[in-house]
């Protein structure tokens, strides 16, 4: 039985979804062919074995089972192949045949744990560490996909301390390229974190300091009247991609609100696109895939504006939500494949790549 170590939490925006999402990994992942282990990662960067309840896991409550917390690490000696616990006994290694990073955002799905893994040798599931950090950041992402003639909006980048040196200057070059309403991002924040709509100067201002609260680097992109598509991508060599699904947000767009509060965003699978550009899409994300560098999984999301139908990447997402809401695990049930088996699907990958 091969000895799977779930990794959750961490220092980052995102830490509560991360949480949610591990809980629904970790039901999921089948129990006949693998034994878990999990580590979590507190808000301030404690690492913690945790053997309770994975019920728990939500909102934090994990941390109040201290019984069941023990500090321990990844050991990055190749030799020990594993986890390091610090309890009362003792020091103890464990051995780990497979990590799952279930982290989303920053020190978690931007290359950093995955560079970990590398060194110490754990096949992991998801993208390596240079294709996780390029995916991570929009703007490097943005650059990437220029160079590569792939369609998307238009856009540029503000890093803190130009933008602070003189504002207008950089607002009046965004008002003019982009024109308005114009998107506000943080350039290293998922689950859009501190993304704002902007109508006008005053707007841009305040979105523009909202983001910078996340990043010293944000990425300003220009609105597009489309339908937002989203595809679940897994493979190595060979890939995969489910059929697409839509968004249909309850919100003026897809924020963090309705994506995990509100809770009336409508998704639909498959988008409502004809079967010839639902085809486009599943060619345009293997190529996003392939182009980036990708492997073992990402979901890979478009607009296809309405006014010509063009097929425009909106962004990728190298370790995509896994909760019972998320669109990832969805679209693969979808074409047939269950949770259960997209677990072990995605543990597989990670030993064929890393093996």
């Amino acid at each position: 039985m091969k000895k799977v170590l779930v990794i959750f939490g961490g220092v980052s925006t995102e830490h509560d979804v991360s949480c949610v999402s591990a809980s629904s990994v970790i039901n999921n992942i089948p129990k006949d062919k693998y034994e878990i282990v999990t580590i979590g990662i507190t808000k301030d960067g404690r690492w913690l074995k945790y053997t309770g309840d994975i019920s728990l896991l939500p909102e934090d409550k994990w941390l109040e089972d201290e019984s069941n917390c023990v500090p321990a690490m990844i050991s990055p000696d190749r030799n020990d192949h594993g986890i390091v616990v610090f309890s009362q006994d003792g020091v103890k290694k464990e051995y780990i045949d497979i990590a799952f990073p279930v982290m989303h955002g920053q020190n978690g799905e931007d290359g950093t744990i995955q560079g970990y893994l590398q060194i110490a040798g754990i096949p992991f599931v998801g993208c390596d560490c240079v294709s996780s950090g390029i995916c991570m950041d929009k703007a490097l992402t943005n650059i990437m996909i220029d160079a590569a003639g792939i369609s998307q909006a238009k856009w540029c980048q503000l890093i803190r301390h130009k933008y602070d040196s003189d504002n207008e200057k950089y607002i009046k070059e965004a008002e003019d390229k982009l024109g308005y309403p114009i998107f506000v991002k943080p350039a290293n924040a998922g689950s859009s974190v501190g993304i704002s709509k902007a109508y006008d100067k005053d707007s841009l201002k305040a979105a523009i300091d909202k983001a910078f609260e996340f990043d010293r680097k944000i990425v300003l992109e220009e609105n597009i009247d489309g339908q937002e598509i989203e595809c679940a991508v897994f493979g190595n060599e060979e890939i995969f991609v489910a059929t697409p699904g839509e968004i249909v947000p309850c919100n003026d767009f897809y924020d963090f609100d309705a994506k995990y509060v509100n809770g009336t965003s409508e998704l639909r699978i498959p988008a409502q696109l004809s079967k010839e550009k639902l085809e486009e899409v599943k060619v345009a994300a293997k190529n996003v895939y392939d182009f980036l560098g990708c492997s073992g999984m990402t979901r890979v999301d478009f607009i296809v504006r309405k006014s010509d139908g063009c097929i425009m990447l909106n962004e990728p997402n190298t370790i995509p939500g896994f909760t019972s809401i998320s669109m990832y695990p969805k679209m693969m049930e979808a074409d047939g494949i269950s949770y259960e088996n997209l677990i072990d699907k995605l543990l597989c990958l990670a030993e064929e790549k890393w093996s």
